[in-house]
């Protein structure tokens, strides 16, 4: 039945159009846009909503991670979590690229990360680990150095 095959297309293209709209709300937040500015793009009728919007559509986007994570070890769906939380923290945060010298990096790093494979995960997680290692204790948010620790012991050999 071709409806059905069309259904899964549909499917799938909601995905990538829920992935593209969080995608660009994160953009324009970064850049100054205030959730005002961004309801009234989207069509709705309130800040609130536009921040409700991006809620659900990041909780999805958690969600398909999650289950595609389902097939690997736990190691690795704990390190995809590692990384969404410092992505969390660097979203929240304005001044985020004026933190340190590779912080753009870092912030761009996180996001390949959130979607890689594992093995790439596991390599970008790594070299996360090593740009904020290398950062001094100060200029990072307590979460952010928690995250980085949280990242270093589930990065270990010696587990």
């Amino acid at each position: 039945m071709p409806e059905l095959s069309q259904l899964s297309t549909v499917v799938a293209d909601r995905a990538r159009l829920d992935e593209q709209e969080l995608e660009l709300i994160d953009r324009a937040r970064h850049l100054g846009a205030t959730w005002a500015q961004i309801a009234a793009a989207l069509g709705l009728g309130s800040r609130q909503a536009a921040e409700q919007r991006r809620q659900r559509l990041a909780a999805a986007r958690r969600s398909r991670r999650q289950e595609r994570d389902l097939g690997y070890s736990a190691r690795i769906a704990a390190i995809r979590g590692a990384v969404f939380d410092l992505q969390r923290w660097i979203d929240a945060d304005r001044r985020w690229d004026a933190r340190f010298g590779r912080a753009a990096l870092v912030r761009r790093t996180a996001e390949a990360a959130l979607d890689a494979d594992p093995g790439s995960l596991y390599a970008l997680a790594s070299l996360l680990a090593v740009d904020l290692a290398d950062v001094e204790r100060g200029r990072l948010p307590a979460p952010v150095r928690a995250v980085a620790s949280t990242l270093d012991d589930l990065l270990s050999t010696t587990h």
